[in-house]
């Protein structure tokens, strides 16, 4: 099982939605093109989950966190996707 910093790729995808991991390049250097693919996964199954979660009709609140852990995703995705087409990993996703 690949792990990041000591912690499995579920837990930092999932550290990475509640904000308390941020991805940036400096983050994503020291990783290779086993845990880029991987990581990458892990972060496209808790955007699944957090979209198949119930929706929280009429509480603004929950619906505000709920995009904000999505965004957050969004974003780191687009940040490896990035990241890798510059490295030339062009063929992991």
């Amino acid at each position: 099982m690949i792990t990041l910093r000591g912690k499995s790729l579920t837990a930092v995808a999932r550290d990475i939605a509640e904000g308390y991991v941020t991805v940036n390049p400096i983050f994503l250097k020291p990783l290779d093109a086993e845990s880029l693919d991987g990581l990458y996964r892990q972060i496209t199954k808790v955007q699944t989950e957090i979209r198949g979660e119930k929706f929280p009709h009429g509480n603004i609140n929950l619906i505000r966190a709920r995009n904000i852990r999505l965004q957050r995703l969004h974003s780191s995705l687009m940040i490896i996707r990035n990241f890798a087409k510059e490295r030339g990993m062009r063929h992991l996703f």
